[in-house]
């Protein structure tokens, strides 16, 4: 009976795996097997929503080269599902905003691994979460992950960098303290005198901040994947 069971489970766990959602690196593998490698220097943005960890499907902008705006793809189950042109522009321009992804070093399932590690240390509980991959002010390619709860309600936001690993922003998390009250705090913290009970409140605030910074920063080192190398692997 135990032989049969075993036996069994040889054939029920690849078709577990198989049903595994794709990370964000294998739906663009998709569009350029699909549409051809130059398609994916046009990705303006990538998003996923109530990812378990991962989405079921993920929707993809591109840009149009021949700046008639851009193309909306939808991929799941390992092909491009849909594709449509939106009846109005992506709002704003996107020129200077496509993805680099030659400088991609962070997959989705390793953004995940980051914003769970921050979602610990600064006691928040999630169910799912939303993923965005864009350029951010400076055009450097940013995971935007916000986490849910069991009612899709947001509990938090934290941005990451894509190219090197690093907590940049966090929003509704750490007593709702974002990275730029941590940082303009440190221009009063030490010099004003008038900050009363609250001083002690918010130093434990920017330091539990900035461990989580250096402690992404280590986990970066494990779940670092460049995207070059994986497509190229093929």
């Amino acid at each position: 009976m135990l032989r049969s069971f075993a036996v069994v489970l040889l054939f029920v766990a690849p078709a577990l795996a198989q049903q595994e959602n794709a990370t964000a690196y294998e739906a663009l593998r998709v569009v350029g097997s699909e549409l051809g490698r130059g398609a994916l220097n046009h990705v303006v943005s990538i998003t996923g929503v109530r990812g378990d960890p991962q989405p079921r499907k993920w929707k993809i902008i591109l840009e149009d080269p021949d700046g008639r705006g851009v193309r909306e793809l939808e991929v799941a189950d390992g092909k491009i599902d849909s594709e449509h042109r939106p009846g109005r522009s992506v709002a704003g321009s996107t020129e200077g905003a496509t993805i680099d992804t030659s400088r991609l070093n962070l997959d989705s399932n390793g953004a995940y691994e980051v914003a769970t590690h921050t979602a610990d240390l600064s006691h928040a509980n999630f169910a799912t979460v939303d993923y965005a991959l864009r350029t951010d002010e400076r055009g450097e390619p940013t995971w935007i992950i916000t986490l849910l709860s069991r009612s899709s309600r947001p509990v938090g936001t934290i941005h990451i960098g894509a190219m090197g690993g690093t907590v940049k922003r966090t929003e509704g998390m750490f007593a709702g303290a974002t990275m730029e009250d941590v940082e303009n705090d440190y221009d009063t913290d030490d010099t004003d005198e008038e900050n009363g009970p609250f001083k002690g409140v918010k130093r434990r605030i920017k330091d539990t901040f900035h461990r989580t910074q250096e402690e992404a920063r280590d986990m970066f080192d494990r779940v670092k994947r460049s995207f070059s190398d994986f497509i190229n692997r093929g």
